[in-house]
C-alpha cells in the first residue's frame, strides 16, 4: 500500500471524527487497514519497554508498524483541520447534504462487507442483526445526566475510545449519551484551554488514563475476535453499519438540545443557535425544517455509495 494511500485514508478518517455521529473506526473498516490499525494500536502497553530492553527504538518502531500508524495519524490531522473548516461549515448550513453523503457510504459499505464474509451461517447471521439492534438502540437512547465523579469520569473516558474503535458509533456521541459531554469537553478541555486549573487537568488527566485503558483493552479484544472467528467479527461490524444509517438518516428535525446544570440550553457563540443537538426525530423531506435539498442528497448519496467501490478497486488492502 502506498504512503499516499495510507495518508489519504488516515485523512478520511479524520474528517469522519469531524462529523458528530460518524466514527472513523467505519472509514478505517471500509478502506481495509481497520484490522491493521487494530494491531498497531495493541501493540501500545507496557510490552514496549521490554521490546526497547531488547531491540531499542528500532524494535519498538517495528511493534507499533511505526510507518504505517504515522501516516496514517499525519493523514488524521490534516483530515480534522480539513473537517473543522470546510466539511463542518457545509454541515452548519447544508446538513442534508453531508448526511446523504454518509448514508450513501455506508449503505454500500454494507454491500461490500457482506461480500467479504463470503458463507453466511446462523452464526453470522445472529451476531449480525444483534450488532445492528445494538447500534440501533444506542443510536435512540435518551441521554444520562452524568456525573463528575472522577470513577465516572475514567469509565466514560474508556467508553469513549472503545466505540471511536468501531464502526458506526461515535465517540462524542457515547459522551452525550452518558451525559458528560458538557463536563468533559466544554467545562474541563475548553476551561482548560482558555484558563488553566489544576482541578480541570487533573480531571482531563483521568479522562485520558481510561481512554487509554480502553483503548489497550478494545484493541487486543478486537485483533483477537478477528484472529479467532474472523467471518463472526465482520458479521457484527456490518450490523453496527446498518444500525448506524438511523444516525446519518439525511433529513432530521431536532428534538432536544444539550443543557447546563441549570437546564437551560447552551448556547453556540452567536448566541442564537444551540451549541449541540442531543436528540432528532427523522421525518420524510415534506416535513424536514429547513430546505431537503432532495436533488443534491441524492447526488451526494450516489457520490457517497461510489466512494466505497472506488476503494476497493483503486486502494490495495492490507487484510
Amino acid at each position: 500500500m502506498s504512503r499516499l494511500s495510507l495518508v489519504l485514508k488516515g485523512g478520511a478518517m479524520g474528517v469522519a471524527e469531524v462529523i458528530p455521529g460518524v466514527s472513523g473506526g467505519t472509514i478505517a473498516l471500509i478502506t481495509g487497514i481497520y484490522e491493521r490499525l487494530i494491531n498497531a494500536v495493541k501493540a501500545i502497553g507496557p510490552g514496549l519497554i521490554g521490546v526497547h530492553r531488547r531491540d531499542g527504538l528500532r524494535g519498538v518502531w517495528r511493534a507499533l508498524d511505526g510507518v504505517f500508524l504515522s501516516l496514517v495519524l499525519a493523514g488524521m490531522a490534516v483530515g480534522i483541520v480539513f473537517g473543522v473548516f470546510v466539511i463542518s461549515w457545509v454541515l452548519e448550513r447544508y446538513p442534508p447534504l453531508i448526511w446523504g453523503f454518509f448514508f450513501g457510504l455506508i449503505l454500500a459499505s454494507i454491500l461490500y462487507m457482506g461480500r467479504r464474509i463470503g458463507r453466511w451461517r446462523a452464526g453470522e447471521m445472529s451476531l449480525f442483526a444483534l450488532g445492528a439492534v445494538l447500534a440501533y438502540s444506542i443510536t435512540v437512547l435518551t441521554p444520562a445526566s452524568g456525573s463528575e465523579a472522577l470513577w465516572f469520569v475514567f469509565v466514560c473516558g474508556a467508553i469513549a475510545i472503545s466505540a471511536l474503535m468501531l464502526p458506526g458509533i461515535s465517540g462524542s456521541f457515547m459522551l452525550l449519551l452518558l451525559g458528560m459531554y458538557q463536563y468533559i469537553v466544554q467545562d474541563t478541555l475548553k476551561g482548560l484551554l482558555v484558563s488553566f486549573s489544576l482541578e480541570r487537568f487533573f480531571t482531563l488527566a483521568v479522562f485520558g488514563l481510561g481512554c487509554l485503558v480502553g483503548l489497550m483493552s478494545m484493541s487486543r479484544l478486537l485483533s483477537w475476535t478477528f484472529r479467532r472467528f474472523r467471518s463472526q467479527t465482520l458479521a457484527t461490524l456490518t450490523g453496527f453499519l446498518v444500525g448506524s444509517l438511523n444516525k446519518v438518516y439525511p433529513w432530521r428535525n431536532a428534538r432536544d438540545w444539550l443543557r447546563d446544570g441549570a437546564g437551560q440550553i447552551v448556547m453556540a457563540d452567536d448566541g442564537v443557535t444551540a451549541k449541540k443537538v442531543l436528540a432528532e426525530v427523522n421525518v420524510l423531506p415534506s416535513g424536514y425544517e429547513g430546505d431537503p435539498l432532495i436533488l443534491g442528497v441524492a447526488l451526494t448519496c450516489l457520490v457517497g455509495f461510489f466512494v466505497v467501490f472506488a476503494f476497493d478497486r483503486y486502494g490495495p488492502q492490507t487484510d
